[in-house]
């Protein structure tokens, strides 16, 4: 697979969380204002891009050649864990506000089932490291557009008088299954 497509595919085609259904909690708990998503989107994309390069070279050169197979989840796991850590520390240092308002979200991409998918998959496709940053990139990059239109979308909502049980989540879950099926468009063009 070309770059090209892998990037189509990542972002549109197989977008993580319309297409695979994956991070769903951030996808809805994040993205009632655009600051608040692109801050998370972005330590995402930081997380996803640098937990699947360390990844394939744990599974590469520590895992496969002591048929420690086994321990994928949990390494993998591991070091996710380690650099929502690292993450939350930059944030708290260096940038304050992001981090008060992103809340208990931020400590949750650890257990952010797209992290995690995005590092299996890439196990599973069996991608080299350079097409497996790539295809970590593109996803993390389709991630942050979805969160991105749905918090757009969220924001215009707030100004639509709604009935009282319609408001917020219920709001936000009709949106993202509107979203799915628009983004079902694109699955002719690339498999």
């Amino acid at each position: 697979m070309n770059y090209a497509a892998l990037f189509v595919s990542a972002i549109f085609v197989n977008n993580i969380v319309l297409a695979q259904y994956l991070g769903q909690c951030p996808y809805v708990g994040c993205s009632k204002e655009k600051g608040v998503a692109f801050g998370m989107g972005t330590a995402v994309v930081f997380v996803i891009f640098m937990a699947t390069g360390i990844t394939w070279l744990f599974q590469t050169y520590v895992l496969n050649p002591f048929n420690l197979g086994y321990l994928q989840t949990i390494a993998f796991i591991l070091v996710i864990a380690a650099l929502v850590q690292f993450v939350e520390m930059f944030l708290k240092k260096v940038i304050p506000p992001l981090y008060r308002s992103l809340g208990i979200f931020l400590p949750l991409i650890t257990t952010n089932c797209a992290v995690l998918g995005v590092a299996v998959l890439v196990q599973r496709k069996e991608y080299d490291l350079i097409t497996s940053l790539l295809y970590a990139l593109f996803t993390s990059l389709g991630f942050l557009l979805a969160l991105m239109l749905m918090s757009g979308i969220r924001e215009r909502l707030e100004t639509v008088r709604a009935p009282r049980a319609m408001r917020g989540t219920p709001t936000a879950l009709i949106m993202a299954g509107i979203m799915s099926l628009a983004f079902l468009a694109f699955k002719g063009m690339i498999e």
